[in-house]
Order: structure tokens, then C-alpha cells, then sequence
């Protein structure tokens, strides 16, 4: 792998928390990716073609597993999750790139609530069952 691809692959890191996949009746457990994506003020590399590689994203994906995501008290822990996964991935990438923006603050916002709709369908989906 090249060095420039290599630098590629590593801005687009991926992590997952991944609990179990299915329930004791097979069916998948409900699941929520969170991405967050911050700016790089410097530059880390260029592509092949020469374009700056600025903008750097990580994804971690939060399951449902041991958890009624149709009750109240299963919804609310979900969304904890979902909330620690995006203030992990935000703080993560502030580590890598400290002179990035926004702020882990901010950044941890803007994933919990991109992510929040499907959390929200989820458990909307398991209190109609």
C-alpha cells in the first residue's frame, strides 16, 4: 500500500462496539452508526491526483443488545449509548487532530443528533411490536 493511500485509508477510520446480532427468535438487533466528521486546518496528505486531504471522519457503530429499546428506560440507555459513542469518536479525533474543528463539544452534538433520527425510528418501530 502506498504512503498515500495509506494516508487515506487512516483518515476514513472506522471502529465498531458491536454487541450481539441477533436475539434469542434470530431477528437483528437494532443498531445506529454514529459518524462524526471534523476539519483538518493542515493538510495530512494529497491524493494522486494532488487534492488536499482536509476532512477526516470515524464511525462507530452502537447495538441495542440487552436492551427493550420499546420501553422508556431501554430507550433512554440506548440513547446514552449512542451519546458516549459520538463523545468517544469526537474525542478520538481531537486526540489525532488536535488543531481540527469543531470542538469535541460541538462535534459530539452534531453526530448524537444525525444519529438520534434513527435511534428515534428504532425505538419507534419496537414500541409498535
Amino acid at each position: 500500500m502506498s504512503k498515500k493511500t495509506f494516508v487515506i485509508v487512516a483518515g476514513m477510520v472506522a471502529a465498531a462496539v458491536v454487541g450481539g446480532n441477533v436475539l434469542a427468535q434470530n431477528v437483528p438487533m437494532p443498531e445506529v452508526t454514529v459518524e462524526t466528521h471534523r476539519a483538518v486546518e493542515t493538510t495530512i496528505g494529497r491524493t494522486s491526483s494532488g487534492i488536499p486531504i482536509k476532512d477526516v471522519s470515524m464511525g462507530y457503530t452502537v447495538s441495542a443488545q440487552g436492551l427493550d429499546i420499546g420501553t422508556a428506560i431501554g430507550a433512554r440507555a440506548f440513547e446514552a449509548r449512542v451519546s458516549d459513542a459520538a463523545k468517544a469518536a469526537c474525542q478520538e479525533l481531537g486526540r489525532r487532530y488536535p488543531n481540527s474543528t469543531p470542538s469535541d463539544a460541538e462535534c459530539a452534538r452534531v453526530a448524537t443528533d444525525k444519529a438520534m433520527l434513527k435511534v428515534r425510528q428504532l425505538e419507534d418501530a419496537a414500541t409498535k411490536k
